[in-house]
């Protein structure tokens, strides 16, 4: 059963321009396409937590971030590797992240963009996981759940999820 919902925040939710320091000072800020939609709807559904590993933002700066486009309205707790001292793919910053959440790692879902980091660390925690693969690269996913390719996909995909493990 989902519980919880968390989400990778650069790439995932908000565009990784690639640009120097924290996100929240970038000239430019932008949605994922199809994040701000799919948020809409899931956030009337479940809780909905987002996780960075951003090297330059630690919760605050990424609250500064999400702030600049709308989103943090979406989500009810944020949290960084700075502040819960593992970063992905360490298997412990998902299950702190579970933890202060007071749920199992069996009841999280973990939406991410980074194969490697997002997905394969949280399955490792015992989490479900949706891979976002917006490049569309090819290779067996065996860690992720589900695999999308458009962040409007997401809603129909979690329905499948909940549906295919009751």
């Amino acid at each position: 059963m989902i519980k919880q919902l968390i989400f990778d925040w650069g790439g995932t939710i908000m565009i990784d321009y690639a640009s120097q320091g924290p996100m929240y000072l970038w000239e430019r800020v932008d949605w994922v396409p199809g994040a701000q939609d799919s948020l809409s709807k899931l956030s009337t559904q479940y809780p909905l937590c987002i996780a960075t590993n951003a090297p330059h933002s630690g919760t605050e700066e990424m609250i500064k971030a999400l702030d600049r486009v709308g989103a943090k309205r979406f989500f009810k707790n944020f949290f960084s590797s700075k502040e819960l001292g593992y970063g992905k793919p360490d298997p412990r910053f998902f299950l702190a992240i579970a933890e202060k959440l007071h749920v199992v790692p069996g009841d999280c879902l973990m939406v991410g963009n980074h194969y490697s980091k997002d997905i394969v660390g949280a399955k490792r925690a015992g989490m479900m996981t949706i891979y976002y693969n917006e490049k569309e690269l090819t290779g067996p996913f065996e860690q992720a759940d589900l695999v999308i390719e458009n962040m409007g996909e997401l809603n129909k995909a979690i329905q499948s999820l909940v549906t295919s493990h009751q």
